[in-house]
């Protein structure tokens, strides 16, 4: 996998050495604005299409998956399978400097597991802090890692995510140690950041969700990775459509799990 990694321009110095060390540490990193303001909306407009296309179906990939716990949310809207809506979304798991980044907590090994899109809708949007993994991890072999790439800003009143800080490195899981994860841990830390930017979460790391006090939705789009012998959330080989692979790189379809490589 190093080459195809390599031909996708992705390097270890595309981290600085402070990233890499705040990524190991703490377990999640703000790599900054990676889609400027014309990507941006182009991504939004297509968003917005796909909602209004697929209308009360939104999202029916994610009740297929047999992998996603919880494919409906009261108070946020999803949508599923986007490796196969449109050219828009192929750099959210293709970017090389968030190639790096999650080759830093998964190792050369890795896959795309889904891309998805999520919004906490106005008045909603409270997570419990949870990981994305069954278990507490040992010895740091992380299985997950997430990328969310934000289309609005993230901001404390509309819902940004939460996150503790070097959780990925307890041996206990929120569920088994706090009273309620629903409630605000005294360590938790609120992204903050501009839309365009992109947050990695290494997924072991406890996070969630908090409640959207404004009156618009806060938009994201998930770009979770796995190990890559493990099962896809979205199975890949299912979905892929021929439009799909006629349009992208034998690189990405590797990353997509869908080619061997070295």
């Amino acid at each position: 996998m190093k080459n195809i990694l390599q031909k996708m321009g992705v390097s270890s110095n595309l981290l600085s050495q402070e990233e890499q060390d705040f990524l190991r540490e703490n377990g999640y990193l703000n790599l900054g604005k990676l889609l400027d303001n014309a990507s941006l909306q182009v991504v939004r407009n297509r968003v917005n299409e796909i909602l209004e296309e697929e209308g009360d179906n939104a999202g029916a990939e994610l009740m297929q998956s047999p992998s996603i716990k919880h494919p409906k949310e009261s108070g946020a809207s999803r949508l599923g399978d986007l490796v196969n809506k449109g050219a828009a979304f192929d750099i959210f798991y293709t970017h090389p400097k968030v190639m790096a980044a999650i080759r830093l907590v998964l190792g050369e090994q890795f896959k795309l597991s889904s891309l998805n899109y999520r919004a906490a809708l106005p008045g909603a949007g409270l997570q419990k802090l949870h990981v994305d993994w069954p278990e507490s991890i040992q010895n740091q072999e992380f299985m997950v890692c997430n990328s969310i790439w934000l289309l609005d800003d993230f901001y404390i009143e509309n819902g940004a995510t939460r996150v503790v800080p070097g959780t990925h490195l307890k041996p206990t899981l929120p569920a088994e140690v706090m009273n309620d994860p629903m409630d605000s841990h005294p360590d938790e830390k609120i992204i903050v950041a501009e839309a365009g930017s992109v947050v990695i979460f290494n997924s072991h790391t406890w996070h969630g969700g908090t409640t959207n006090h404004s009156t618009q939705p806060r938009r994201a789009i998930h770009s979770y990775f796995c190990k890559r012998d493990q099962v896809q959330q979205t199975d890949q080989r299912k979905y892929i459509k021929k439009s799909t692979l006629d349009r992208i790189s034998k690189e990405a379809a590797f990353i997509l799990g869908l080619e061997e490589g070295e």
